[in-house]
């Protein structure tokens, strides 16, 4: 079986989102899915997808400030300005953490730990809505 969706995420503001729920609302015919895959590819250069704590908020929010630590605004070397001072740092960003995620499905749920859950991970003050091409592998049963 072989299935595939575009999914629209609400726009959401600058930082790292948990949005589990929101990819799998989008995805009722995963419940049909006794063994397979799911890959979700964001089809946007800043904004990227990541897994990881699903409980504490402040781990989404430490993660947002050490990114922007990592990849300061208004770095004198960027030559690629012209769409403001989020705009290369969000692209740089969206490089270290990756446009794409492939998760396991088993018995029609996703193969996640109990403490992990599905990030967009926001790299513009105004990035608005964002798009996921969600692709979906497996066997019924």
């Amino acid at each position: 079986m072989w299935f595939q969706r575009t999914l629209t995420l609400s726009a959401k503001r600058r930082g790292c989102h948990l949005v589990t729920r929101e990819v799998l609302e989008g995805l009722p015919v995963l419940g049909e899915v006794k063994v397979g895959l799911l890959h979700l590819f964001i089809q946007h250069t800043s904004a990227s997808l990541t897994i990881n704590e699903n409980a504490d908020p402040d781990v989404r929010a430490d993660l947002e400030r050490h990114l922007n630590v990592m990849v300061p605004e208004n770095a004198p070397y960027y030559a690629h300005t012209l769409e403001g001072p989020d705009d290369m740092p969000a692209h740089i960003k969206s490089v270290l953490i990756g446009p794409s995620l492939t998760l396991p499905i088993h018995d029609g749920h996703l193969a996640l730990g109990t403490w992990q859950g599905i990030y967009l991970c926001e790299h513009r003050d105004h990035g608005g809505q964002r798009r996921i091409m969600a692709t979906i592998q497996g066997e019924g049963g």
